[in-house]
């Protein structure tokens, strides 16, 4: 499929999804620009990429970001943000379609969560599920892809996906990731609510070629496409998989809600865990039988072969390294 983009940003490109974003840019010859606030972690990721422009800048600022737009014709939005700082994701998609159409930037596309869906109402959520948060981060969720999709009334085409839980190669700040550290030092995992539920994880790598794909297909802007893991799993079973990969038995210990009410007298990434403890017990399984249909090519790693290939990257980089 020939990609309508000639020049690509990626805000927030530091993060999980950035990376995987800005390797399949550079996998397809794609000019991009890799924006974030440090300087040195940007040249630390992408400083090898023959593609890649590094820009420095803050996009919660509207000069900044609108030189962060300028020259390109799409916006790949892949900023994430800790619990606590949810309700800066609508002000910074704001400061972003402003940016874009000061800069006359065609086309934008957000890497979005479940968390708008809310409460699951059928055992698979398509994109037709009503979008009907009960929390405070979902709205904030919400309330940003509406700005993204919005951004037509501005000349700009919209475009939103929407991916469950990852794990992976630069992936450390996931729900997942820490399993696996655990796995590795022979220590007990943490787990945050329920433990013996279905749930669903993307690895990172797959997202990136997703991701590309929408971002180079004129008529899949103006709609949301949700990109599923390879299946459903329960909790437990993803857990034992990663142990018997490093050859031990699982340990694990699960966190409810008494708990981290009392360590979030502490800590306030406890608190803010609370409201999300329905994930765990109603899961948000994502039917993404639109998106293959567009694109049956794309590709999802098993659990089996994500498994070994997160341990492989943990054991070869080092924690400063990452």
């Amino acid at each position: 499929m020939a990609s309508l983009i000639q020049k690509a940003a990626i805000f927030g490109a530091a993060g999980a999804i950035g990376p995987q974003v800005a390797a399949e840019f550079e996998r397809r010859a794609i000019p991009f620009r890799v924006v974030g606030r440090t300087r040195a972690k940007l040249e630390k990721a992408f400083g090898r990429m023959a593609n890649a422009e590094i820009f420095d800048a803050d996009i919660a600022d509207l000069r900044a970001a609108s030189a962060a737009a300028r020259g390109v014709d799409t916006i790949v939005y892949t900023a994430g943000l800790p619990y606590p700082s949810h309700n800066l994701h609508p002000a910074l998609m704001r400061t972003t379609v402003e940016a874009a159409a000061a800069m006359e930037v065609k086309r934008l596309v957000l890497v979005s969560s479940v968390y708008a869906y809310g409460v699951p109402r059928t055992s698979r959520v398509a994109e037709t599920h009503a979008r009907q948060p009960e929390t405070r981060k979902g709205q904030y969720r919400k309330e940003q892809e509406d700005i993204a999709l919005g951004a037509s009334q501005k000349g700009i085409a919209g475009l939103v996906v929407r991916l469950p839980d990852f794990y992976g190669p630069g992936a450390d700040n996931s729900l997942a990731n820490p399993v696996f550290q655990a796995a590795l030092a022979g220590k007990t995992a943490n787990w945050v609510g329920p433990i013996n539920t279905p749930h669903e994880f993307v690895f990172v790598p797959d997202t990136g070629p997703a991701i590309a794909d929408l971002a180079g297909c004129a008529e899949c802007y103006g709609e949301a496409w949700n990109f599923a893991g390879p299946g459903e799993i329960n909790t437990l079973d993803f857990i034992t998989k990663i142990y018997q990969a490093v050859g031990r038995s699982p340990k694990y210990r699960t966190v409810g809600r008494g708990i981290l009410k009392m360590m979030g007298w502490f800590n306030p990434l406890y608190r803010e865990l609370i409201e999300m403890l329905y994930l765990q017990e109603t899961p948000v399984i994502l039917d993404d039988r639109k998106l293959l249909a567009k694109l049956p090519d794309l590709k999802k790693t098993s659990y089996d072969e994500g498994i070994r290939q997160t341990l492989e990257w943990i054991k070869s980089t080092p924690p400063a390294a990452r």
